[in-house]
């Protein structure tokens, strides 16, 4: 009898190869397709970031970013009712306030423009969870997201300004706050504030594994947040360094996260596995303005098919690992996912 090899149990010899074996056959039909697919991309995986700011009736597009806009309050609620309808469960929200100082005092406002737009939202549109970014990057005349002292972002003053931005959320309703900013103690930080005024309920969904990326340049457009000097990779991660960012994830679940992210989502799937294979807690990855642009650019130009290169990349964040995907193209891919 011809003895059968294996490798990583599969069959490499004898028995049970071509022509006996055609994986043709479970490709044929889009029906037969749809039965064996082992990853399924829904509209209730999506995250739907949304930028807002005052005024009335503003709908400003980002040039970087075609099909987002710079929203006011009236027009966010909007996009979270079309959000909502299909299907999408939750927005985050960033936000540009009316003026900038050194500490970013609008981010912890009780009338700042996340907060005003926090209770619009939950009023317009309550089983829709409202996530606020915490960090100060769009609210500081620096553009850092901590506080700065003689040119450096100083880590363990900022953690309180933290504690005050997320609690003032909490209080105008949000449902989870979301801490970006990459200073140490983070989460522990806000955890602690939150458990203080009462919200021990809040979750963090904490930026866990966010890297220095090249990435990121159109949200900076879209947040009127760039740095007025230097560049953030004394806090942000080196995008060299993968077992740095299990250390990172390690800390912050030990501090209370929730749910932890990766940042960026394509040019990270590695890191993506790593974290879905080494920790239980739910895992989200944020496909970033970057990575948005360059799809939306080369569609424009006809080099790419839109609607499959968005739910190609969409569905392999969602293989890699990841249980929720911050992403743009979130009410396009719902709508195109439903049919429509």
């Amino acid at each position: 009898m011809q003895q059968q090899r294996w490798t990583a149990g599969f069959p490499v010899s004898g028995p049970g190869q071509f022509p006996g074996v055609r994986m043709r056959r479970l490709r044929r039909t889009a029906d037969l397709r749809r039965m064996v697919r082992e990853t399924t991309l829904t509209p209730a995986d999506f995250i739907y970031p949304l930028f807002v700011t005052h005024g009335q009736g503003v709908r400003r597009e980002v040039p970087s970013m075609p099909g987002v806009f710079q929203l006011s309050v009236d027009q966010a609620v909007r996009e979270a009712e079309e959000a909502f309808a299909l299907d999408i469960p939750a927005v985050i929200l960033f936000g540009i306030p009316a003026h900038k100082d050194p500490i970013g005092s609008e981010n912890f406002a009780a009338e700042g423009i996340v907060q005003q737009a926090i209770q619009a939202i939950k009023a317009a549109v309550p089983e829709l969870v409202v996530i606020t970014d915490v960090c100060m990057c769009e609210y500081t005349d620096h553009g850092h997201c901590g506080i700065v002292d003689e040119g450096w972002v100083v880590n363990d003053p900022t953690l309180e300004v933290y504690g005050r931005v997320a609690v003032s959320h909490a209080q105008a309703g949000a449902d989870m706050v979301a801490p970006s900013g990459m200073m140490d103690g983070q989460v522990g930080a806000i955890r602690a504030a939150l458990d203080a005024a009462g919200f021990g309920h809040i979750p963090i969904m904490a930026y866990a594994a966010k890297y220095a990326s090249a990435f990121y340049g159109p949200f900076r457009d879209a947040a009127q947040s760039p740095p007025r000097f230097g560049d953030r990779r004394g806090y942000q991660m080196d995008p060299a360094n993968a077992r740095e960012a299990l250390r990172e994830v390690a800390l912050d679940i030990a501090e209370g996260a929730d749910i932890v992210m990766v940042k960026p989502a394509l040019a990270y799937l590695d890191i993506i596995r790593a974290v879905r294979e080494a920790f239980p807690l739910p895992v989200a990855a944020y496909q970033v303005s970057g990575e948005y642009a360059m799809l939306k650019a080369a569609a424009q130009k006809g080099w790419l098919d839109e609607r499959r290169v968005a739910l190609e990349t969409l569905t392999v964040i969602k293989r890699a690992g990841a249980d929720l995907i911050l992403t743009y193209f979130a009410k396009d891919a719902a709508r195109w996912l439903s049919g429509a």
